[in-house]
C-alpha cells in the first residue's frame, strides 16, 4: 500500500436528477440535450461523477468530451474500460435522445464492445 501523501481524494456534487427532469417535462428530446449544452439546465450525475460532458447535439448525433484522470484507471495503469464503455453509451443514447417527443423515454436494453 501507498503511504498517505499518495492518497487523493475527490469530491463529486451533483443536482437533484428528477428535478431536473421536472423542469426540463414538455421539452423535446433535443431542446431537453440542448439545455444541457447551454447549461440551463445542470448535467446528469453520472457526467459529474466521471468528468465528461455533452458537447454538441443535432437530430440523430450526440458528441461527448471527457479526460479521464488517474481516479479511472485500472490496476494496470490505463484507463478502465468501463469508462470507454460509458462514453460510447451515453452518446448513443443521446442521439436516440435527439429524436424523440416531449414525453417519450428510452433505455439502453444491450450494448457490446469488444477492446
Amino acid at each position: 500500500m501507498g503511504s498517505d501523501t499518495d492518497r487523493r481524494t475527490r469530491t463529486v456534487s451533483w443536482d437533484d436528477p428528477l428535478a431536473v427532469l421536472r423542469a426540463a417535462s414538455g421539452s423535446t428530446g433535443l431542446e431537453l440535450l440542448q439545455q444541457l449544452i447551454d447549461e440551463r439546465l445542470p448535467p446528469p450525475p453520472i457526467a459529474m461523477t466521471l468528468d465528461f460532458r455533452l458537447v454538441e447535439v443535432s437530430e440523430g448525433r450526440a458528441v461527448f468530451h471527457g479526460e479521464p484522470g488517474e481516479f479511472l484507471y485500472n490496476p494496470i495503469g490505463s484507463v478502465h474500460g468501463g469508462y470507454a464503455m460509458t462514453l460510447l453509451d451515453s452518446a448513443m443514447g443521446c442521439a436516440i435522445h435527439s429524436t424523440l417527443l416531449a414525453g417519450e423515454t428510452y433505455t439502453t436494453l444491450e450494448a457490446k464492445v469488444n477492446f
